[in-house]
């Protein structure tokens, strides 16, 4: 009997990890949005600067000037045929289905903020998720007296070898890791051996005699 209810709670506890597995299988959404570039590869597509933009280079006809300011500097001025994606909402479902239908047109989206850097991180987010024609545009802008000022921007050239820089950070990195894991046997010292002289005894001389 105690094996015979042995076996039906092993049998039980089967058939509801089975059922646990199934609910979980069916309640399993797929991820709306997966990366298709690993972080090296975006990374390496950062440290060139093909991806910056003039605004004397916007063609509406195959440029998508996004704004990924926040609503309320939006609402204060923005470019002419801009829309507003703020960085934080730009995955949402409105936004997804906006950029898809621009990547299906071919069109190239043009990022920008108050700064270029500000731009980047969409920019590197976007890029993870297979968007290749993406642009930071170079501006910055401010308000005077409530008017958007829209001002140019330079980015220089760095003279410093990216590449060879993060090659050598890496190498130091596991050079520096190697000696970490490699303990050194403390050495022994020993203390010198002290050598107590032994006085010898002198000889006491005889008594008596013939």
């Amino acid at each position: 009997m105690k094996e015979l209810e042995k076996t039906k709670r092993i049998s039980i506890a089967a058939v509801l990890t089975i059922l646990v597995v199934l609910i979980a299988l069916l309640s399993y959404k797929r991820p709306k949005h997966l990366y298709t570039v690993n972080t090296s590869d975006t990374l390496e597509k950062v440290t060139n600067y093909n991806y910056f933009m003039a605004q004397n280079e916007i063609d509406d006809g195959t440029h998508f000037l996004v704004d990924i300011r926040n609503s309320f500097e939006f609402d204060k001025g923005h470019l002419e045929n801009a829309i507003n994606m703020p960085s934080p909402e730009i995955l949402s479902e409105d936004n997804s289905e906006i950029l898809e239908n621009i990547k299906e047109e071919n069109k190239t989206i043009v990022i920008y903020g108050n700064n270029p850097n500000q731009a980047i991180a969409p920019y590197m987010l976007l890029s993870q998720l297979g968007f290749v024609n993406l642009k930071i545009l170079m501006v910055e802008n401010s308000y005077s007296q409530n008017k958007l000022i829209t001002k140019n921007v330079t980015i220089e050239n760095s003279t410093t070898d990216i590449n060879t820089f993060i090659q050598e950070s890496n190498k130091k990195a596991k050079e520096a890791s190697k000696r970490a894991n490699i303990v050194e046997k403390p050495e022994v010292v020993t203390a010198p051996k002290k050598i107590i002289p032994v006085k010898k005894k002198k000889k006491m001389p005889l008594e008596g005699g013939c």
